[in-house]
C-alpha cells in the first residue's frame, strides 16, 4: 500500500439477485492507465470441479455476509462477475459489463491484466485446485472492484474497516493467502508481537515504524500473525497514502482495513493547484490520529519513507528505502503526548514480490500490477527509547535525526536477517542473536 510519511489493503462477497438496469456507454468514468494484455487460452474443469467451486464460492459468501439483502448499492448490483464459474465466463463477462457501459475501458483493460497475472502466480505455487481458487477469488475481486466504479466509496481521514454486510477484510486475506509461499516465510522476534499485544490490552499505545514493500503489506502483517497473534492484524491502523484509496482496482482491498488517509509527500506536489486541498486534509488525519491516540490500546503502522521501497537501479538489490525524519518524530511527539503510555517498536518487512511496485514512483493512477507466488517475512525488534537514543545529542534537531537513524538501522538489519532467510535459502539458519526467526504457523 503506498503510504505517506506513513504507509495499506482487504476479504470475500455477495451480491443481491436483482438484475442490474442497463446504463448508457456515454457514462463518464475518470481515466486510469493501463496497458493491454494479449487474449489467453481459456482453462476447461470438469464437472465435478465445477460443482467443488460453486460449493467453494457459497461458503465464501456465506461466511462473508448474512445483510447483504439490506443493502441498496448491492440490490442494483450486476452479478455477471461474481456468478462466473470458469474462466471464459469471468472474461467475457468482464468484456460485457465494459460493452454495456459499466466499466471504463481502461479500469476493464487493468482488471484482465491483473487476471493473468494472478492466475500465473497461483498456479505457480503448485496448490491442488489452484485453478479453482483462481476464479474463485477473481470473481469475488472483480465483483467489488465493479460494484466500486457503479457506487464509488469516499474514504473519511479515520476509516473503519468494513466488515458487514461485506467482511471486506476477510476478502482480502482470501485473496492475498495464496500468494504467500508459508514453507519458505518467516517471523522474527514473535514473542515480542505477543508482548506488544499485551500491552495494547492494557490501555497502551504501540506504533510501528517499518518500511513499505507492497500493497500486500497489511495483508501479509495480518496473514503472518494470524496464528499467534489475529488481534494485531484486526486492530492495526495503517497510515495509507490517497492512490490506495482512489485506485479502483486497489480500493475494495483498502476497505478492509483500518485506515489513517493521508496524502504522500512524494506526490504533495504532483497538482499544484490541489496542494493547500492536502495539507489540510493531512492535518485533520493528524487530528483524528491524536484524538485516537489519547483513547489508548491503539496499535498504528507508519512507513515514514513516504513510499514503497524500490529496487537499487544499479544492481537491483532491495533495501528500505530512507525514513523521513519528521515524520518519524511527529509520531514520537504524538505518543508521548497522548496521555496513555506509549512504546515505538522498529519493524521490517520483506514482501516485494508478491505486488512489486513499479520501478520508478509514478504520477498517474492506474500502475500496472505485477502479481507473484513468494515467501514473505516481517520481524520486530524491541522498542527503542528516545531519551536513551538521544541521550549526547545537542540540540532538538541532531536528537530527532538520532532518533530515525535509530529506528532505520534497525529496520534495515532486520530486513538483511529476513532477506538472508528467504531469498538466500538460509531459512531459520538465518536466525541471529537480535533476530530469532521462526514459522508460528506450523
Amino acid at each position: 500500500m503506498t503510504l505517506m510519511p506513513l504507509t495499506f489493503s482487504s476479504s470475500v462477497a455477495v451480491v443481491a439477485a436483482a438484475s442490474y438496469a442497463t446504463v448508457t456507454s456515454s457514462r463518464k468514468f475518470p481515466l486510469v492507465s493501463f496497458k493491454k494484455l494479449p487474449h489467453r487460452s481459456r482453462c476447461r474443469g470438469s464437472v465435478r470441479a465445477m460443482s467443488e467451486l460453486v460449493q467453494d464460492k457459497e461458503a465464501v459468501v456465506s461466511a462473508s455476509t448474512s445483510l447483504y439483502d439490506t443493502t441498496p448499492n448491492e440490490l442494483n448490483h450486476s452479478r455477471t462477475l461474481l456468478d462466473a464459474r470458469t474462466e471464459e465466463d469471468l472474461i467475457s463477462g468482464l468484456r460485457k459489463e465494459k460493452e454495456a457501459g459499466r466499466l471504463p475501458p481502461n479500469v476493464a483493460s487493468g482488471m484482465e491484466e491483473l487476471y493473468w497475472n494472478y492466475k500465473n502466480a497461483v498456479l505457480s505455487s503448485g496448490a491442488s485446485r489452484a485453478d479453482q481458487t483462481v476464479i474463485s477469488n477473481m470473481s469475488v475481486a472483480f465483483d467489488r472492484m465493479l460494484l466500486g466504479v457503479e457506487h464509488p466509496y469516499t474514504f473519511n481521514p479515520y476509516h473503519k474497516a468494513i466488515r458487514e454486510p461485506f467482511d471486506y477484510y476477510q476478502f482480502v486475506h482470501t485473496y492475498i493467502r495464496p500468494l504467500i509461499d508459508f514453507k519458505n516465510s518467516y517471523v522474527g522476534n514473535v514473542s515480542l508481537f505477543s508482548e506488544l499485544e499485551d500491552k495494547i490490552r492494557q490501555g497502551h499505545n504501540v506504533v510501528l515504524i517499518s518500511n513499505h514493500q507492497s500493497e500486500a503489506d497489511p495483508a501479509v502483517i495480518s496473514l503472518l500473525l494470524e496464528a499467534q497473534c489475529p488481534y494485531i492484524g484486526e486492530n492495526i491502523k495503517c497510515v495509507a497514502g490517497d492512490r490506495v484509496i482512489t485506485d479502483p482496482l486497489c480500493k475494495p482491498f483498502s476497505m478492509g482495513r483500518n485506515l489513517i488517509c493521508v496524502y504522500s509527500k512524494k506526490h504533495m506536489n504532483d497538482d499544484l493547484e490541489l496542494v493547500d486541498m492536502k495539507r489540510k486534509a493531512n492535518t485533520r488525519s493528524l487530528k483524528e490520529m491524536a484524538t485516537l491516540l489519547r483513547s489508548g490500546s491503539q496499535i498504528i503502522w507508519i512507513a515514514p519513507s513516504g513510499g514503497r521501497d524500490r529496487p537499487d537501479p544499479s544492481t537491483g538489490e532491495w533495501f528500505p528505502a530512507p525514513f523521513d525524519s519528521s515524520s518519524v518524530d511527529n509520531m514520537r511527539r504524538l505518543v508521548e503526548h497522548s496521555g496513555a503510555p506509549g512504546h515505538i517498536y522498529p519493524m521490517s518487512l520483506l514482501c516485494y514480490d508478491i505486488m512489486p511496485p513499479p520501478p520508478k514512483v509514478e504520477k498517474e493512477i492506474g500502475e500496472k500490477r505485477l502479481v507473484g507466488f513468494h515467501g514473505t517475512g516481517l520481524s520486530i525488534a524491541p522498542e527503542i527509547s528516545f531519551l536513551d537514543v538521544t541521550a549526547d545529542c545537542n540540540n532538538p534537531n541532531e536528537a530527532k535525526e538520532a532518533y530515525s537513524q535509530a529506528m532505520y538501522k534497525s529496520v534495515n538489519e532486520q530486513y538483511k536477517t529476513l532477506n538472508s532467510a528467504i531469498n538466500q535459502g538460509r531459512g531459520i539458519e538465518a536466525s541471529t542473536s537480535t533476530v530469532s526467526l521462526s514459522q508460528p504457523w506450523n
